[in-house]
């Protein structure tokens, strides 16, 4: 296996209404569920095409894998790819989205007003302190394990991970060898958009191929 995409969900209700997600299993919308259709058939072009998809030996494609959140969002975005390419989705915990703590179902207003010195902090992209949520760097560590882990076992295919913006942000960071608690060159990926990555023998191990694929973008959480 020499290929990952990293593909974010669809929209969700609490998208719209700018109020952070976390670890809230929340569904997709219906602007959600059109989105991971339409990014899914996308997807799926992209990996049975010349170069999208790796040979097996005698020259057939290898199998995709496609391993999702825990977190129904996720999941029920995975299921729009494995429907076309007729695999199963699996489920790792390590790719759930980053823990919010006590701001979790908030609007950023409501943040802002209630801890304004945390949401100073958060906003210059720096862990807020006293409201428990999960440092950048835990979860660049965290979902660049799990991703790891799940590239070696995964075969000669395309591995397809479905998960969350920021999960997926401070992974690929901590997956390019990057620390992500300090360095902030990644922009946060849209709904139903996606990374790839492919795997090096050069130092960090992988490289960055793509980033923000996908249908055309929707509004981001700020």
């Amino acid at each position: 296996m020499t290929d990952i995409i990293l593909w974010r969900h669809g929209q969700t209700d609490y998208n719209v209404g700018r109020r952070v997600q976390g670890r809230v299993d929340i569904p997709l919308n219906a602007v959600g569920r059109a989105q991971a259709e339409a990014g899914a058939e996308l997807l799926a072009d992209v990996l049975r095409s010349p170069g999208g998809a790796h040979e097996a030996e005698g020259g057939a494609s290898a199998p995709c894998t496609i391993v999702s959140s825990p977190l129904r969002r996720a999941r029920a975005t995975a299921q729009a790819l494995a429907a076309r390419l007729a695999v199963e989705v699996t489920t790792h915990p390590g790719l759930a989205e980053r823990d919010f703590g006590q701001w979790e179902g908030l609007t950023v207003e409501e943040i802002e007003s209630g801890w304004p010195d945390a949401y100073a902090m958060w906003r210059t992209g720096h862990d807020p302190q006293g409201v428990e949520v999960e440092p950048r760097s835990a979860v660049g560590r965290r979902f660049s394990d799990a991703v790891r882990s799940l590239a070696a076992t995964a075969g000669q295919g395309p591995l397809v991970v479905v998960a969350h913006g920021s999960a997926i942000t401070q992974g690929t960071t901590a997956l390019l060898g990057m620390d992500a608690s300090s360095w902030f060159g990644l922009r946060g990926l849209d709904n139903a958009h996606w990374a790839r990555l492919r795997s090096s023998h050069r130092t960090p191990g992988w490289e960055l191929r793509d980033w923000n694929a996908g249908a055309e973008p929707t509004a981001l959480l700020p």
